[in-house]
C-alpha cells in the first residue's frame, strides 16, 4: 500500500496503519465495517419496565416546589449601605454592582482619577470617609466598599 505524500510524517516515515482512516471494506479479507463506523455498537432491543413511568411522575411534583423558591445571585442581593456610603449612593438597599456603578459615576463626574495613572482614584471629602485615604487604586476600592455594605 502506498501512502500519499500528504499523509506522511515530517520524517517521511509512513503513518501507522491504525491511525489512517479505515476504508469501508478491507480488501482481501471480505470483512466490512458496520454502517456507523468500526466502533459502532449493535442496537439492543428495548424493553419496557414498570419502574420508568413511576420515576417520571415523581419529578413532576417536585418541579413546582423549585419554582416557588428561586436562588438569588449573591451579586444581585440588595445590601444596605452605611451612613457614609449613603451620601453617595442613597439610603435604599441596592446590589453591590449598582453601588459600584454609582461610585464610578461620582468619580467620573468629579474627575477624581489620577491623570497620570487612571487606576488611581483621588478621594474627595465624601470618598475619604469611605476609603480612609487620599489615594486608592481601583482594585482596593471594592475592598473598602465591602466594609460599608451589609
Amino acid at each position: 500500500m502506498t501512502i500519499p505524500a500528504i499523509c506522511r510524517l515530517p520524517s517521511h516515515r509512513p503513518m501507522r496503519s491504525h491511525l489512517l482512516p479505515r476504508p469501508e471494506s478491507v480488501s482481501g479479507s471480505g470483512v466490512t465495517n458496520p454502517p456507523g463506523g468500526h466502533m459502532a455498537t449493535k442496537d439492543k432491543p428495548k424493553t419496557k419496565t414498570a419502574a420508568k413511568p413511576a420515576a417520571k411522575a415523581a419529578p413532576a411534583k417536585a418541579a413546582p416546589a423549585k419554582a416557588a423558591a428561586p436562588k438569588v445571585n449573591a451579586l444581585l442581593k440588595p445590601l444596605t449601605p452605611s451612613a457614609e456610603l449613603a451620601d453617595l449612593v442613597g439610603a435604599a438597599p441596592l446590589p453591590r454592582t449598582a453601588a459600584v456603578s454609582k461610585l464610578w459615576e461620582h468619580i467620573k463626574k468629579n474627575n477624581l482619577q489620577d491623570p497620570k495613572d487612571k487606576r488611581q482614584i483621588l478621594a474627595d471629602a465624601k470618598l475619604k470617609k469611605i476609603f480612609g485615604k487620599d489615594k486608592v487604586s481601583m482594585f482596593e476600592m471594592n475592598k473598602h466598599l465591602a466594609a460599608h455594605l451589609k
